[in-house]
């Protein structure tokens, strides 16, 4: 659906270089810092800014390939990007229906009403909650086949955010072959909602993971000095002094849980490891 190889771009001391695959039937996360390159890679991989090197291919195309049909395959909802402050819902709706052949009018109203938005007010009176939400929906409201969403969930309250991700959830199960990528800087979001997680930091992608094992498989260790000087360390990925000892990430638990009964081990959480492969020593 979506690969992207060694795709590169600099923004001055920044540098993207950036290696991922989004496959069919598949909610792909992107998380990372503020900074670490989410959005620059979103809008590489759209054809929206120059790239200096490396090769990114949407749906069998590279962007400069695609045409106004292909762009109809895509719903894409960037953090900086939006509807004319002066637009209400029903203005909106003839828009969307001439932008795209397969625009869903009645499903894109009804979700509006689901989630309480107004119809006669302007965009640009909308909370940002509203706002976020108008984005998905219209994202969603034209059957496309690969959703590209940069923290679409942003300014949104929990309730409000388990809607969103309801509502993409449904997208998902109706057809097979659809896919997203998603970043979110709520990490419960994420673990949730997504099949495979990237992190990203400072332009690059330092882990890939399945869900599922990230969920299962990674863990904290806790150890003492005396503990991890005693340590197999060839399933350590990352550790950290701390006043107690060290904190050590694994992503072999089941090893140290079997061989090692007497350590403290907490389960790993997405934030947790994210700041471990980052802020961690290798």
């Amino acid at each position: 659906m979506l690969k992207m190889e060694h795709l590169r771009k600099t923004y001055g001391t920044f540098s993207l270089d950036c290696t991922m695959e989004i496959r069919p039937g598949c909610v792909t996360g992107l998380v990372g810092q503020n900074g670490s390159g989410k959005s620059t890679t979103f809008k590489a991989a759209l054809g929206l800014i120059s790239t200096e090197g490396g090769t990114v291919r949407v749906l069998g195309k590279t962007p400069q390939e695609f045409n106004v049909k292909d762009r109809q395959e895509l719903g894409v909802v960037l953090a900086d990007s939006g509807f004319s402050g002066y637009l209400t819902i029903k203005d909106i709706v003839p828009i969307l229906e001439k932008l795209y052949d397969k625009f869903d009018r009645a499903f894109f109203l009804e979700q509006a009403r689901r989630f309480r938005l107004p119809e006669d007010k302007k965009f640009k009176e909308f909370s940002t909650g509203m706002k976020a939400k108008l984005k998905v929906i219209a994202a969603v409201s034209h059957n496309a086949r690969l959703l590209i969403l940069d923290e679409p969930t942003t300014g949104l309250d929990v309730v409000a955010r388990d809607e969103v991700l309801e509502l993409l959830r449904e997208f998902m199960e109706k057809e097979e072959e659809r896919a997203i990528l998603i970043s979110s800087h709520i990490s419960s979001d994420l673990e949730t909602l997504c099949d495979d997680l990237y992190m990203i930091h400072e332009g690059k992608i330092i882990l890939h993971e399945d869900t599922d094992v990230l969920l299962s498989d990674y863990a904290l260790l806790k150890v003492s000095e005396k503990q991890y000087a005693d340590l197999e360390k060839q399933y350590i990925l990352r550790y950290k002094k701390e006043a107690f000892g060290y904190s050590c990430l694994t992503n072999q638990v089941q090893f140290y849980r079997e061989n090692y009964p007497a350590l403290a081990i907490e389960k790993g959480t997405v934030d947790e490891v994210i700041m471990m492969m980052i802020k961690g020593a290798a």
